[in-house]
């Protein structure tokens, strides 16, 4: 397991929708002196014991449940959190999760080697050991964005939306705002919304954020690394501490 200066970011997973040779669904490790804490449980987490080693309290923090941000949770049968689990997410998440992560499936939560709680949010973000915010964003069907605050730095997490007043109000004076760019430069979808790459770097301006990373990069429309590199490119123009995350990317807090 790789040594990295904490607290640290690792992408598990940086694409949206499926896998392809770029990278898994979307998952992300905040790795703090007392946490681990999983952003999104797409495909990407099934590289979760690379470096988490199941020693410290594990807590993973689900946007929603679109397909692509939950495939990885058929994998938690794999892992030994000695500490055990706690999967936050919005309301229901009790009867979905109970009925997502169980037979004929996978293994259900309640025979995993592990202790698992869920907790819904915000109703019950009290039951955390760290300070969180969520708020609603702008999606085909609900979703959450999260703003976290970590040993001192301000983590805001934005992905599955267009760009709405809750998404500005997470990001106001992040240390670090990662936000998904699903969409190409210019694209836009009323009916399925999402970022393109310079809403999220307006976003980030606007918010005044420290730094931005972008990910959730659609599977269909970043078929190539070069693809993310010009998304890069365009952000860059306006919010210039933009960075493009990609599977293994590692970034101190």
């Amino acid at each position: 397991m790789a040594e990295q200066e904490l607290p640290s970011l690792t992408f598990l997973g940086t694409n949206g929708w499926y896998d392809t040779a770029t990278g898994n669904t979307v998952c992300a490790l905040i790795r703090t002196r007392r946490w681990d804490i999983v952003l999104d449980a797409g495909n990407g987490l099934y590289k979760l014991d690379r470096y988490c080693d199941g020693k410290k309290p594990v807590f993973i923090l689900l946007s929603h449940f679109h397909i692509d941000h939950i495939a990885g949770l058929h994998t938690l049968v794999k892992f030994r959190f000695g500490k055990g689990l706690t999967i936050c997410a919005q309301k229901g998440a009790r009867k979905v999760l109970r009925k997502f992560v169980a037979r004929p499936f996978t293994v259900p939560l309640d025979k995993l080697p592990y202790p698992v709680k869920i907790v819904e949010l915000p109703s019950e973000k009290s039951r955390l050991p760290f300070p969180v915010e969520t708020l609603p964003l702008v999606h085909a069907d609900p979703v959450l964005g999260f703003r976290l605050e970590l040993e001192g730095k301000k983590l805001a997490y934005i992905t599955d939306t267009g760009y709405c007043h809750n998404a500005l109000k997470l990001a106001r004076g992040a240390d670090l705002l990662i936000t998904e760019c699903a969409h190409l430069p210019g694209e836009t979808n009323p009916l399925w919304p999402h970022f393109n790459p310079e809403t999220a770097a307006c976003l980030a301006k606007e918010a005044g954020a420290g730094r931005l990373v972008l990910t959730h990069f659609s599977a269909e429309r970043y078929h190539k690394p070069g693809l993310r590199a010009m998304a890069l490119r365009l952000a860059r123009k306006t919010f210039p501490d933009t960075a493009a995350a990609r599977d293994g990317l590692t970034v101190s807090l």
